[in-house]
């Protein structure tokens, strides 16, 4: 049946689709009463991520509620590293917190055991496979290895990533291994997720932005490049998003670099920069958060840009970073509506 096709992978294997498809990164959220009524019934945020039945329910809510495109499974990068003994926790009002790593403990890393503490990861996606109507494609995901190196370094989230770019530069040899090792294991993770029901992938590097041209060089392309290699030699039919938030005129050869199938652009990328981008493949993209939470003119604006820029070409349409709390819902049915009555 044509309805039943799923648009995300086609768009991934290069063809236009008109209206584009449309998901939006953390569609599954504190914008949403009922994500807040499920959150509730987690101890805490990792209880949610490793609870199938309640991981399950809050993938499918913006599903139910917009009919988008694609799922993507409810988790966080930051399992990774819990997998990996690094005594992760969430506290409300202080983000995510974990043991801060050392140069020594770093070349000491137990990584037996990963997949297996992953194991409800992997359960979760099964059951979506098999619930998400046929039309919607299953996003899996993982952290791009410089993102969860950040994190792991500092022991919580920092605005430049100062004490993960000072250890790189202050431990080198440490750091390649912390970003070698987290690219092997990523691959792992992402196969099991493929295996488990998911159709396609996408690399979050959240924190690509803060890093020079050699740095991002080193820590941000080589280590995609080497997870989307592994992949693809043991998956060669996997499809894979790249997103590296923030890295403006390196995303020039991000593409050809890392071997990405598709390339996610935040907001602040030129819509004409954009489109030449999409003359080498998909691009998914790129709508300012802060347009949903404004509605009305800013928002239609916005959505119209995008689609006169890059309607043309593979695109998937999202936002050029996360949906953020304050979100109306009604704004983003808006935005789903808009995008979706558009013939380009």
């Amino acid at each position: 049946m044509a309805n039943s096709r799923r648009k995300v992978m086609d768009v991934l294997r290069g063809e236009v689709v008109n209206p584009p498809p449309i998901w939006l990164m953390r569609q599954a959220g504190r914008y949403l009463p009922e994500y807040r009524e499920t959150r509730a019934r987690a101890r805490n945020f990792l209880d949610l991520c490793y609870s199938p039945d309640l991981a399950v329910e809050v993938t499918l809510q913006p599903i139910r509620r917009y009919g988008f495109d694609a799922a993507i499974l409810f988790s966080d990068i930051l399992v990774v590293p819990d997998a990996l003994h690094r005594n992760v926790r969430f506290s409300e009002g202080h983000g995510p917190q974990m043991d801060p790593i050392s140069a020594d403990e770093i070349g000491a890393l137990k990584t037996e055991g990963f997949l297996g503490h992953l194991q409800p990861v992997f359960e979760t996606v099964r059951r979506l496979r098999e619930e998400l109507p046929n039309e919607t494609t299953l996003l899996g995901f993982c952290g791009a290895p410089w993102t969860v190196a950040t994190y792991m370094i500092a022991g919580h989230g920092t605005p430049d990533q100062a004490p993960a770019r000072l250890f790189g530069y202050q431990h080198p040899e440490a750091f390649d291994h912390l970003l070698a090792v987290l690219a092997e294991l990523s691959a792992e993770y992402l196969v099991a997720q493929i295996d488990a029901g998911a159709d396609a992938l996408q690399i979050f590097d959240s924190w690509a932005g803060v890093l020079g041209e050699d740095e991002f060089e080193r820590y941000c392309v080589k280590p995609v490049a080497r997870i989307i290699a592994s992949v693809k030699a043991q998956r060669p039919s996997a499809k894979i998003i790249a997103f590296a938030k923030g890295a403006g005129l390196m995303l020039t050869d991000y593409r050809r670099k890392t071997g990405a199938d598709a390339i996610g652009l935040d907001w602040t990328v030129p819509l004409s920069f954009a489109a030449e981008l999409q003359k080498d493949g998909p691009v998914q993209g790129n709508l300012d958060p802060m347009r949903v939470v404004a509605g009305r003119n800013a928002l239609a604006e916005g959505v119209d840009a995008i689609l006169a820029a890059l309607g043309n070409g593979p695109l998937i349409f999202n936002l050029g970073h996360g949906i953020t709390p304050q979100a109306d819902p009604e704004n983003v049915a808006a935005l789903v509506a808009r995008v979706r009555g558009s013939r380009t």
